[in-house]
């Protein structure tokens, strides 16, 4: 998601440039290895373990669920296809709305992210900063899980505890 124009500048500034492609979980395990071994770490960190023990076999809902997943406001702008964060969230029970639209992050009107009648509409601290005063007025009466974004789209060793922390921010959601 960098700019080809800044890849190039580092590549002509003599800046090594590793190219990572996480779109899943599991691309996630191989993409750290990669970053690692071109790092020159030799040990495989025992994070790196605990992060993939993690996701064996992650906390689901009691029930799937639809979401939007809104990344930004002004304009709206929403998960789309092909995502690490909707891996993610499927892994723990939730289907989310875009996922099939041509675009990664496609930009949706608000009254058509309300239209599509979402179970749930998920959102997180990043890249924008959803908080309890910024953003679930938009979706009323939708019930909204306040998540933190580093759990949801970062990959390395918050996806150890990512599971357990997404899985209760979701269930709070309905309570």
């Amino acid at each position: 998601e960098n700019r080809a124009a800044d890849l190039d500048a580092l590549r002509a500034a003599g800046v090594h440039v590793l190219l990572t492609e996480v779109r899943d979980v599991p691309a996630s395990f191989r993409e750290l290895t990669r970053v690692l071994d071109a790092c020159g770490v030799r040990t495989r960190p025992r994070w790196l373990d605990e992060v993939e023990a993690a996701w064996e076999s992650p906390p689901r809902l009691p029930r799937r669920v639809t979401a939007v997943v809104p990344v930004w406001r002004r304009p709206w702008m929403v998960l789309g296809r092909d995502t690490f964060a909707g891996d993610v969230l499927a892994r723990l029970g939730v289907d989310h709305l875009y996922a099939g639209d041509p675009d990664r992050y496609p930009r949706v009107p608000l009254d058509d992210l309300r239209a599509g009648a979402p179970d749930v509409v998920v959102l997180p601290d990043e890249p924008y900063r959803f908080t309890a005063a910024d953003g679930p007025e938009a979706f009323a009466p939708l019930p909204c899980a306040l998540v933190s974004g580093r759990h949801l789209t970062w990959y390395g060793p918050s996806l150890a505890e990512a599971p357990q922390v997404l899985s209760g921010a979701l269930r709070a959601a309905f309570h």
